[in-house]
């Protein structure tokens, strides 16, 4: 295997939900710096073969694949990560994908909330405990989860989405711990709000939010994926269990309410 980062193919990365939105920015990012890249995608099929297309194009003679699963199911998220842990060394995992629902907390639905957490963390979960057998053999891995800040300041109306990722930032600081002997770092991305159709249904409240973060914009989803790329890089080998805040300055200021 090449040195991460150094150039060529430089490790075989997983990430789910990678067909649009910062998904894709994450799966383009790590293309550009010579990794090998996995992607999954759900009901984005036709972006997902048109994302898979464009990665063939650009960066000829290397190897991308473009794999349907549906992490609200249990079954099949375990069959996927055995499988795919079973077909050999993998370099780094992007847990990216997400589900979200608006709930206050006092009439949050359980059958619902249950779907979030199951997409959202249960999901990383299965997928992590298989991939990181692997690395831990290999002595080398990175693993990256795309948590929110929702999950360090309150957020009314984000009871469940905001529960799944705290619990996301509780699983990657243990996990960190635990395999750090190993050389595989485990790291919590943050972001804000990113300017994606996520945030489609909030585009009447779009000025007022955007009044109220320190850079006085949302994100751009490549300027989140370049965090992933650099934790995925040999320069953030020394960083593990680390939270870091892609938000525009919005975890040092008050916090918004829609």
């Amino acid at each position: 295997m090449a040195e991460p980062g150094a150039g060529g193919a430089a490790g075989r990365v997983l990430v789910t939900g990678g067909a649009g939105g910062l998904g894709r920015a994450i799966v383009e990012t790590l293309a550009s710096l010579g990794h090998d890249v996995t992607f999954t995608y759900n009901r984005s099929g036709e972006r997902a073969g048109e994302l898979l297309e464009a990665l063939k194009a650009t960066h000829a003679g290397r190897t991308f694949e473009a794999r349907r699963l549906d992490l609200a199911d249990t079954d099949e998220v375990a069959a996927f990560a055995d499988a795919f842990a079973g077909e050999g060394p993998c370099y780094g995992f992007v847990h990216n994908a997400g589900l979200a629902h608006d709930s206050l907390a006092a009439t949050l639905d359980q059958a619902r909330a249950e779907e979030v957490m199951q997409v959202n963390f249960w999901s990383l979960a299965r997928l992590a405990r298989a991939l990181f057998r692997p690395m831990s053999r290999a002595r080398q891995g990175r693993i990256v989860v795309i948590g929110s800040v929702t999950a360090l300041r309150g957020s009314v109306g984000n009871a469940a989405y905001a529960a799944s990722k705290s619990a996301l930032l509780g699983y990657v600081r243990t996990l960190a711990l635990e395999a750090a002997r190993r050389e595989v770092t485990v790291n919590y991305v943050a972001p804000g709000f990113i300017d994606t159709a996520m945030m489609e249904p909030y585009k009447a409240h779009r000025e007022a939010m955007e009044g109220q973060i320190p850079l006085g914009r949302f994100a751009a989803p490549n300027e989140v994926a370049a965090s992933v790329g650099f934790l995925l890089s040999p320069a953030a080998g020394y960083i593990t269990g680390a939270v870091l805040p892609v938000d525009g300055g919005l975890m040092a200021a008050m916090p918004i309410h829609r």
